[in-house]
This record gives structure tokens, C-alpha cells and sequence, in this order.
């Protein structure tokens, strides 16, 4: 009777799940089918900044754990980011590892909910119970600072890309959105940043590098690099943050893959319009201020000066199409072996296209993509199979060099 009492739940169980399933849209059901993997979240950043307990439904940020299952995501790059600011004042070896404490803490606090992942070859059995991994991805090669045992550290610590600059430039490269670029692409440091990077198994990232350091990087790495949060200049031009067709192209030859992002900024080009207009005003800005503060006189404080950009600069309204369009067009230049989506979730502001508002919203990408063609086997590449693809190649260099 036991027995038969316990056939009967079980059958009656999977009849809910067959029922639940049936509900789904095929977007729907391809995101939980695939493997989700969007390479820059920053929501690091957004814990020191107030802490958050992602493993529950936290509305005002990006990044939670109820919408990442929603969303159907499986792996969740953290950003550990310092800025130029930290870098130039010594601290970003201390804020990156603190944000690193934070995910370490996140995982502590829900080890049914998250675990770290260091490796593809570890992806089948942390994902088992429904975790959403989370890897390390370190926006900015500040922390390192001019020490290159820091690398293994950090490698230690479970970060597996780093973007080589942010922003401005530093002792590695040359930053895209700088007017000052002392080394005219990578430094003789950078260049040995990058070899240690391909010896341990870290991916490098080109995302926010100026064109020759793009370039120098590639020519550098005997490993595929990465651009972990990037767009297409094909829409944006003059706007360097974003790829061109070229570098896009020299990163798929050597075997790499563009991850589109989402953020307003990058697929929008009025928006890129006016961030690369910031970039360029705000440095005259600091001059200025300087000068000023030099003839005693009480200037305009930084912040001052935000409101008024935002005010004479207001945020526009930007439909999920630019972000479709983006994958179209790199699918169509790159081949689908060689695209990927790397959100900029909790690291634009809000800055976001309808639709695409948080990890919950990936299925609203997925529908599009189908609605305009894409095949599924091309869409879980998209969405994932790539980066792995390419991590695993990465740690496959390493260990040849070994």
C-alpha cells in the first residue's frame, strides 16, 4: 500500500511539473533549457555601497536570486570594480578585496542558493539543486598595482578575467574613453600582466581598452580573449568604448567572443553620443576647477557639475530592439560561435532598455531573437555555450604552458 501510495505522488508530481512546463512560452523554456551565462554584473559595487541579501527578492537592484531563477540565469560574472579614482589613491587592492569578502559572504549566507565557480569543469556539479553560480570578473587591473604576484592572488581568490584598464588609462593600457594614453596601447608591464594572465588561466578582457590597446592585447594573448561588456560601434560611432567591425573580427579570429551588453550607453547612439561628450568635457571640467581652487576662489563641486550634465543631457527611452539589433548584426559580422551577453546589470544607473531591466528579463531576449530568426541551437550559444567555450580554452593554454 506504501508503495502505491508513493508511485501515486510521484506521478502526480511530475504531472504538476508536465502542467507547469506546458505553460511556459518557448522562451521560457528555452531559458531554463540553456545555460545562462552573463559575464558583468555589478553588484559587488552595490553591496559596499548597502548591503543587500541577494538570496532574496531585493526590487532595488538588478541582481537577486528569485529573478535570477526567473530569468533562467546559471552564471553570474561579479564585477569586482575599482575606479581610477582608487587606483591613483592607493586603495583598489583593499576595495576589490573587500567586494570579493562580499560574494564570498553572499555564498556563506545561502550555500542552497549560490556557490563560486572556478571552473567550466565545475559548472555540472555546483549547478545541481538550482544554485546560480557565481564567478569573478575584475573591471580594472588597478588592484595589481605594480606587483605581479598579485595576479595569482587574485586567481586564488576565484577571479577568472580581468579588463585590463577602466575608463582612463593606468600602468597596464590605455583606456577608451582617456585624452591621455601614454603608451599608445599596452605597456611593457601590461604586455607581462598578460602573460601571467595566460600562464595561470585568467581570461583577458578588452572591454573599455582604446583601439591600440585592443589591438596590442590580441597580439599579446596566446590565449582567445574576451570583451566582457561591449557593444558595436557599427551604431555608435566615434564612440571608441564600443568595438569596431575590425577588432570585433580579430577577436572571433583568434577564437574569442564579444559579449553584447544592455545598457542604454552602448547600443543607443544618442546616448553613447553624450557619454563620449562627458568623457570629454569632464577632464576641462577638473582643469578648470583646479585653477580655480588655485586662485582662491570656491569652484564647482564634481556633483554640481553631474546635475547640471543630467540636466541639460536627460536619460532617453530605449527599446530591447537596440539590443537585438546589436546581436543581429554581430551574428551576421561574427558568426553566432563567437557572441555572448555581458548584462552591465547594476553597473549603468538604471540606464537600461525596456524590457531589459533586470536578471529576471533574459526570456524577453530569448523571445526576440526567435521572433527574428535565430535558430535555438544559436541562441544557447549566444547565451552562454561561447564563454564557456572560450574559459575552457583559456585554462587549456595555461595548462600546455605549465
Amino acid at each position: 500500500m506504501r508503495s502505491l501510495l508513493v508511485a501515486a505522488c510521484t506521478l502526480a508530481l511530475f504531472a504538476g511539473h508536465a502542467r507547469a512546463d506546458e505553460a511556459l512560452s518557448p522562451a521560457q523554456k528555452l531559458a531554463r533549457a540553456a545555460t545562462i551565462v552573463d559575464t558583468h554584473i555589478d553588484a559587488p559595487t552595490e553591496l559596499l555601497k548597502h548591503w543587500n541579501d541577494l538570496g532574496l527578492d531585493s526590487p532595488k537592484v538588478e541582481f537577486d536570486y528569485p529573478r535570477a531563477r526567473q530569468g533562467g540565469l546559471d552564471v553570474a560574472f561579479m564585477s569586482i570594480y575599482t575606479s581610477p579614482e582608487q587606483d591613483k589613491d592607493g586603495s583598489a587592492w583593499q576595495v576589490a578585496s573587500t567586494q570579493i569578502d562580499a560574494v564570498e559572504a553572499m555564498v556563506g549566507r545561502h550555500p542552497d542558493k549560490f556557490a563560486i565557480l572556478r571552473s567550466p569543469q565545475d559548472y555540472a556539479r555546483l549547478i545541481d539543486g538550482g544554485r546560480v553560480l557565481l564567478a569573478l570578473g575584475m573591471e580594472n587591473g588597478a588592484p595589481i598595482g605594480d606587483d605581479l604576484a598579485r595576479l595569482k592572488q587574485f586567481h586564488a581568490r576565484g577571479v577568472r578575467y580581468i579588463t585590463l584598464a577602466h575608463s582612463h588609462s593606468n600602468r597596464i593600457a590605455d583606456g577608451s574613453y582617456s585624452l591621455e594614453r601614454p603608451w599608445k596601447g599596452v605597456s611593457p608591464f601590461g604586455l607581462e600582466v598578460i602573460a601571467e594572465m595566460n600562464r595561470l588561466g585568467i581570461m583577458v578582457d578588452v572591454s573599455h581598452l582604446s583601439d591600440d590597446a585592443t589591438r596590442a592585447a590580441l597580439a599579446a594573448s596566446r590565449a582567445p580573449v574576451i570583451a566582457s561588456h561591449s557593444g558595436l560601434r557599427h551604431f555608435t560611432p566615434d564612440f571608441e568604448r564600443n568595438l569596431s567591425d575590425e577588432l570585433a573580427l580579430a577577436i572571433a579570429k583568434q577564437g574569442g567572443v564579444v559579449q553584447i551588453t544592455f545598457g542604454n550607453a552602448f547600443v543607443d547612439p544618442k546616448t553613447a553620443a553624450d557619454t563620449t561628450a562627458y568623457f570629454r568635457a569632464r577632464p576641462e571640467f577638473d582643469r578648470a576647477r583646479t585653477d580655480a581652487a588655485a586662485r582662491g576662489e570656491t569652484p564647482p563641486s564634481a556633483e554640481e557639475f553631474d546635475k547640471e550634465w543630467e540636466r541639460t543631457h536627460p536619460a532617453q527611452q530605449v527599446k530591447i530592439d537596440a539590443v537585438l539589433d546589436q546581436i543581429d548584426y554581430a551574428v551576421k559580422l561574427l558568426g553566432a560561435d563567437h557572441v555572448g551577453i555581458g548584462s552591465d546589470f547594476d553597473g549603468v544607473s538604471g540606464a537600461l532598455p525596456e524590457g531589459l531591466r533586470s536578471v529576471g528579463d533574459y526570456p524577453n531576449l530569448i523571445a526576440g531573437l526567435q521572433a527574428r530568426g535565430h535558430k535555438d541551437e544559436d541562441i544557447r550559444k549566444i547565451l552562454g555555450e561561447n564563454l564557456l567555450r572560450v574559459w575552457r580554452e583559456v585554462e587549456k593554454v595555461a595548462a600546455a604552458g605549465k
